[in-house]
């Protein structure tokens, strides 16, 4: 008897396995095509960035040979468009904002999962509105704001506007991940005589994954971001890089070499970003789906 059902259940288990290796490979297939199609502008973006102008016209598809290789773009980014600056400025706006993110999210998310008082959930659902609402519908209203306060072309201005679109994100992320920290933990600190503030320094380690998936989902739209600092800082010395890249869009004629070399260095800062928090990001990201 045994025999005989090892050898009815031998097909079905090859058919499982079979089934198995079907669904895995054209998974794999689906998503090697989907990372393709994400990576071929770029790819496209920086071999063109390094072509000479007729040879980016002529195919742009083509990699630079020795006949069409040029650094004329790169040439004109920082002789032309005074790059230094707005990289300097895209990074302090973005830096500003991610500490203020971060530290604001951290302490609102604490307060929120930590302690229970009246209107609490109202105002975890208050912050959640932020993410359904997009802050540019008020825009002309944080223009008149912004002038009221002074703080048109400055770069306090950007990151206030930057930290406000941002936090609701934060703070919802955050709290999903801090109301998994056991409360014996943070109760074993307390009677440790450890006090608030040290608690939240404890609990900060431990949710790495969510703060690493908040800095990278704020950085990104915040450095490519051309809405806020094409209203509220258009001024050259506060100019952004991505700002900066339209100085080289005319009515008439427009420098693509120009263009494209500003591209890919204003990728450089993301690229190493995602490299230094991929991991951190892919846990934040995988771990409700494993729970």
């Amino acid at each position: 008897m045994t025999t005989l059902t090892a050898r009815k259940l031998a097909p079905r288990r090859f058919g499982q396995f079979f089934g198995r290796t079907i669904q895995r490979i054209a998974t794999h297939i689906i998503l090697i095509l989907y990372t393709a199609l994400a990576v071929f502008p770029v790819i496209l973006v920086i071999l063109n960035s390094f072509k000479a102008r007729q040879a980016i016209f002529r195919n742009p598809y083509a990699l630079p040979t020795a006949e069409t290789f040029s650094f004329i773009g790169y040439e004109t980014v920082f002789s032309r468009g005074n790059f230094p600056l707005y990289f300097f400025n895209s990074l302090v706006i973005t830096m500003g904002t991610l500490v203020l993110i971060m530290v604001l999210g951290a302490m609102v998310a604490f307060a929120l999962t930590e302690y229970k008082f009246r209107g609490n959930t109202i105002l975890g659902l208050y912050f959640s509105l932020g993410i359904m609402i997009p802050i540019r519908l008020g825009t002309v209203s944080l223009l008149r704001l912004i002038v009221d306060l002074g703080l048109i072309n400055t770069h306090i201005g950007l990151i206030l506007v930057y930290t406000a679109s941002g936090l609701p994100l934060a703070v919802f992320v955050l709290s999903n991940f801090m109301r998994q920290v056991p409360s014996d933990l943070k109760d074993a600190a307390r009677v440790d005589g450890a006090s608030e503030y040290r608690i939240f320094l404890l609990v900060l380690p431990l949710v790495r994954p969510a703060l690493g998936t908040v800095l990278i989902f704020n950085m990104i739209p915040v450095w490519n971001d051309l809405w806020f600092p094409l209203i509220l800082a258009p001024a050259e010395s506060v100019k952004t890089v991505t700002l900066g890249a339209q100085t080289f869009l005319g009515q008439f004629l427009n420098d693509w070499n120009a263009v494209l070399a500003s591209l890919t260095l204003s990728m450089i800062p993301i690229v190493l970003l995602y490299i230094l928090f991929s991991r951190q990001l892919i846990r934040g990201l995988t771990a409700g789906a494993i729970k």
